[in-house]
């Protein structure tokens, strides 16, 4: 329900609040006063282009507020999957800067300009006498069914299994394509697979390997070197060991005489340990050195095999061929076993097509059953409307698709079921059924919607809806049927109408008069809510003119029952 709209700096209105209560409201005045500019800007927090050659001052933006109570519409699942906070009195938000630039928001979160039109489009039903797409949509059709089936929990059940099972149709194409092309390059796969298991390949190997060869190809200059150095160090006439041996002898003789060399002949002694472990390791390392032409020939061999898989591969390291090597293994096993998931998953989907099936069985007996009384209760209320020559009739068929190259056809199975419905309508006798938009005028197709939106009230909770001024073309008693009918549908929904009938204006429980106010050079679009005595004289005004006279005063009074 829309509680409140807030309009600033929009066309001829500066600054403006009206507050509407449940029910039926009214709003009445003059043509041009404003009412229609009230619709443009409510359409602006609906998600519709605005232009600021539309603003009453170009120098300021336009902001446009209202504020809803969404409680009875199940749209939580929509703030989740727009990731918005829900709160049961939601706030939609429209601005536009003066260079044309927009900005919208729901509950102070941006939003962009299509998911605040989704968003409208569940709060608020704008409905014109030249508004003819809505009724002749074939899920609108549908939706008029479903509603006084009243199979909601039916629908939403299948709708979530047709979602898994169109989702797990995906599936099997998936993996039909992936085990086709499979099958098909096995024999390449099993010879790299092959090629890679062959190989027995360790993910660490490569440095090592690398490293040992280094040290064979350069054994002959190590083994050299070693010894040399072992040599200086302990077995030449000037050989370090022996030279520091001598001196720590000769430290040794001066102890006596001073603390201090006592204190460097010991660590003298313990450098000369530390020199004959390092001489020790370097001949251990010296005697395990050996030029092995067969071991280098070994790795260089090895080394050359990965160096050729990893080029081959175009990759840099064996991690890398062992994850394609495992990668080579699942599309080896997809190619010899794919078949198998694929029989489960088709037997899986038979089954989810069959209760499907079932489902959508039962939705379309449910609509078949509903759908005389829909006839009939739409061609009554449009009867109390004047239009008792109307004939309705709502076709329903199975949804069928050819198969290829046979003549027999197989049900389809939609979000929404295996029906089509399509609704066919004239509103003359004699005259035969067509889609409603091409048999029927702006005022009929008006009254049709009227009739059909007050039957889906009974049945459902539907967004506020806003008739402008739909009841062109009606007068006289037919004009009070049309506010009875307004005033029913008012009873399940908040419904808001601009009009210039007194007949209808006089059924609503809250009316709001749009005028013009010239101040000074400027002139503005304001609106009040009338009280009693001001809604008898703006209804009397209706009737007879600026000047009413007291029989159109008295008139006034027995439209809106009183006795003022």
């Amino acid at each position: 329900m829309l509680q409140k709209l807030s309009i600033n700096n929009y066309a001829l209105i500066d600054n403006l609040e009206i507050s509407f209560g449940k029910g039926l409201n009214i709003l009445t005045g003059e043509t041009g006063a404003g009412k229609s500019i009230i619709l443009g800007a409510l359409s602006l927090i609906l998600g519709q282009r605005a232009e600021s050659r539309y603003f009453f001052n170009q120098q300021k933006k336009c902001v446009i507020e209202g504020s809803f109570t969404i409680g009875a519409f199940h749209l939580k699942h929509f703030f989740e999957e727009n990731d918005l906070d829900y709160e049961s009195e939601t706030v939609l938000r429209r601005e536009i800067s003066a260079d044309g630039k927009s900005r919208a928001f729901v509950n102070d979160t941006p939003v962009n300009l299509a998911a605040l039109k989704a968003l409208g489009e569940r709060l608020i039903d704008i409905h014109s006498q030249h508004a003819t797409l809505e009724i002749n949509d074939p899920e609108f059709q549908l939706l008029v069914v479903d509603a006084v089936a009243k199979h909601d929990e039916l629908l939403n059940n299948y709708r979530t299994k047709f979602r898994a099972y169109k989702k797990a149709t995906g599936k099997l194409e998936q993996l039909i394509g992936d085990s086709d092309k499979a099958k098909a390059d096995l024999d390449y796969f099993q010879f790299q697979f092959d090629e890679l298991e062959k190989a027995k390949l360790v993910a660490d190997e490569q440095i090592p390997l690398e490293q040992e060869l280094y040290a064979l190809n350069n054994a002959g200059e190590i083994k050299r070197n070693l010894l040399g150095a072992c040599y200086l160090m302990q077995e030449g006439e000037t050989a370090a060991i022996i030279q520091l041996r001598e001196a720590g002898h000769q430290l040794s003789t001066l102890e006596k005489f001073n603390p201090q060399i006592a204190e460097l002949h010991q660590r003298l002694n313990s450098t000369l340990i530390e020199l004959k472990d390092i001489a020790a390791e370097i001949e251990a390392i010296e005697q395990h050195t050996h030029i092995d032409e067969a071991r280098a020939e070994e790795i260089n061999t090895r080394l050359s095999m990965i160096y050729n898989l990893q080029k081959k591969h175009r990759v840099s390291n064996n991690t890398e061929l062992l994850e394609l090597q495992n990668d080579l293994s699942e599309k080896i096993q997809q190619a010899v076993f794919g078949d198998e998931a694929i029989e489960k998953l088709k037997q899986q989907l038979k089954t989810d097509k069959t209760e499907l099936e079932q489902l959508a069985t039962t939705l379309s007996d449910n609509r078949k059953k509903v759908i005389p009384s829909i006839e009939q209760q739409v061609l009554s209320t449009l009867s109390e409307m004047g239009m008792g020559n109307a004939a309705l009739k709502i076709e329903q068929t199975i949804a069928e698709t050819p198969e290829t190259g046979k003549t027999e056809s197989k049900e389809v199975l939609t979000k929404n079921g295996i029906d089509e419905i399509k609704f066919l309508f004239t509103a003359n006798k004699g005259h035969a059924l067509s889609e409603m938009s091409k048999v029927a005028s702006g005022g009929e197709l008006s009254r049709l919607m009227l009739s059909i939106k007050s039957l889906i009230a009974q049945n459902t909770a539907l967004p506020t809806i806003i008739f402008d001024e739909i009841d062109t073309g009606v007068s006289g008693e037919v004009a009070n049927k049309v506010g009875q009918i307004m005033e029913r549908l008012a009873d399940n929904l908040q419904v808001i109408t601009i009009t210039h009938l007194p007949q209808i204006a006089s059924k609503g429980q809250n009316h709001y008069f749009v005028y013009k106010d010239d101040e000074g050079a400027t002139t503005y679009t304001r609106i009040k809510q009338l009280d009693k005595q001001e809604r008898v004289l703006e209804i009397a005004k209706m009737l007879s003119g600026d000047k009413p006279g007291e029989s159109a005063l008295q008139n006034a009074r027995e439209l809106l029952g009183s006795s003022q």
